[in-house]
């Protein structure tokens, strides 16, 4: 039995049972995806207030048999949250949903609504000398429950962790609409499967989170950040190293940058203010977060001299303040602005062992080189094993003319990756863009445990159809 579309008679049964203005015709933001590759295809969008409304349309759903496609957001970059084809879902949003519970800076613990905006969590966070460190470009609007959805990452993972390391309990509607109260701040809990790390990374497939209790983090007392100039990717893992030799934990993040990505800011934001009056080939932000009486500038010039010694950098530049370590954050975070602006042929989110990210940069460009003269832009969490890998047209063609290259170019990739025993989804999610990708290279026995974990909880198939795993021809 397929899934039935969510028409207008549809609509208007379930208004009946819900709040006024709870239902609205779906406005064309809900349908878009911010790389314009999907349009989503909907007709109603359902904002609920609270979670008892959330299990009233999605137990009218699962009657009806209509998908219903969780929002948060709307930040997703693999087609998570739009649907293009089939019958007419419903859309969920959650963004009424977006109050700050409680925080308890005594336990670390904070709780939020799913629709909770991110960086509202963290100035709640903050407003009591507490850090919420899940930190990402989007954060101004990227929603805590897509954010769980998808198992979000960012530039903090290396420290602090992704998504799912940052939760403690979930507050989240089944697709039978049952309400699980999940809602614990506890650090210890064994009673019995773990529903909490079931439903954060399943992208609204299991059901619809609602609230999540969120694990805080002291303000580190100081911070330094620094740009430092390597020869390559090896020296950069070998600076990595070196750090936490000489820092230990209390390394934050860091990110390695391509003078690719240098050169696309000059060309499209030249404005920004750059760190080095000539563009290296390759560098790395590291960024510090250390305890009372640790000085980060310090514990920076002592790596410098440390990796200059062992011929790791030749370069390097340490935040003076508070602005310029903003200004150096800057550099990094407006690269995806950039690539944006240039046009990617092909975009990859991928993760690597990191005794491999070398090898495997060098190796990729190589085997890429049949394709044509094509730009590669790699960036990312180095920290983490996390490499955004992207391609772009020569400078001063057009893309149009090479996105035939796309298929073929991601395909070269998702197979050295595969074979190195790294992830063709590192922090982006699977979602619609890489359902294909994960039956191809996924491991056949979590496959079938997922596929079969699927068809327990959400036998109808109502819960955002056709993400992570491919829909079956009876759906």
């Amino acid at each position: 039995m397929a899934l039935a579309p969510a028409q207008d008679a549809f609509a208007q049964s379930l208004a009946r049972h819900l709040p006024a203005d709870t239902l609205r015709p779906a406005e064309p933001r809900y349908l878009e995806e911010p790389r314009g590759k999907w349009h989503g295809n909907a007709a109603w969008v359902a904002l609920p207030r609270c979670t008892d409304d959330v299990a009233t349309i999605i137990r009218a759903c699962a009657t009806a048999r209509v998908g219903v496609i969780p929002y948060g957001g709307g930040t997703g970059l693999v087609a998570g949250q739009v649907k293009p084809d089939g019958p007419l879902p419903l859309i969920l949003s959650l963004e009424r949903m977006n109050k700050v519970l409680g925080v308890y800076p005594e336990e670390n613990t904070l709780i939020a609504q799913a629709g909770a905006i991110l960086a509202d969590v963290q100035a709640a966070a903050a407003d009591r000398n507490r850090l919420f460190p899940l930190s990402l470009a989007s954060e101004g609007s990227a929603r805590i429950g897509g954010l769980l959805g998808t198992n979000a990452g960012g530039v903090n993972v290396l420290r602090y962790g992704n998504a799912r390391d940052l939760c403690l309990g979930l507050e989240a509607v089944l697709p039978d609409g049952q309400v699980h109260h999940g809602l614990k701040r506890l650090r210890k809990d064994n009673t019995g499967y773990d529903l909490r790390n079931l439903l954060i990374g399943a992208e609204g497939t299991l059901g619809v989170i609602t609230a999540a209790t969120l694990k805080l983090s002291p303000v580190p007392a100081a911070q330094g950040t620094a740009f430092l100039v390597v020869n390559d990717p090896a020296a950069a893992l070998s600076l990595l190293s070196l750090a936490r030799d000489h820092i230990g934990d209390g390394i934050s993040a860091f990110e390695l940058i391509s003078g690719v990505g240098l050169d696309f800011l000059a060309e499209k934001l030249p404005d920004l203010r750059r760190p080095f009056p000539e563009n290296p080939r390759w560098m790395v932000l590291i960024d510090l977060g250390l305890s009372l009486g640790q000085d980060p500038h310090t514990a920076l010039e002592n790596l410098f001299e440390a990796a200059l010694a062992a011929g790791l950098v030749s370069d390097g530049l340490i935040a003076q303040s508070e602005a310029q370590r903003q200004d150096f954050w800057r550099v990094r975070e407006d690269i995806p602005t950039a690539n944006r602006m240039v046009g990617a042929i092909a975009s990859h989110d991928i993760s690597l062992p990191l005794g491999a990210v070398a090898d495997f940069i060098a190796t990729a460009r190589e085997r890429l080189k049949p394709l044509g003269p094509l730009r590669i832009n790699c960036f990312g969490h180095l920290g983490d094993g996390n490499l955004h890998f992207n391609l772009f047209p020569p400078k001063g063609t057009a893309r149009t003319a090479f996105l035939h290259l796309a298929e073929d170019g991601s395909r070269i990739l998702h197979e050295l990756v595969h074979a190195t025993g790294g992830s063709i989804s590192a922090e982006h999610g699977i979602g619609r863009l890489k359902a294909s990708d994960l039956e191809r290279y996924g491991d056949p026995a979590k496959l079938w445990a997922m596929r079969t974990i699927k068809t327990a909880l959400d036998p109808l198939g109502i819960m955002n159809p056709g993400a992570v795993l491919r829909q079956t021809a009876t759906t």
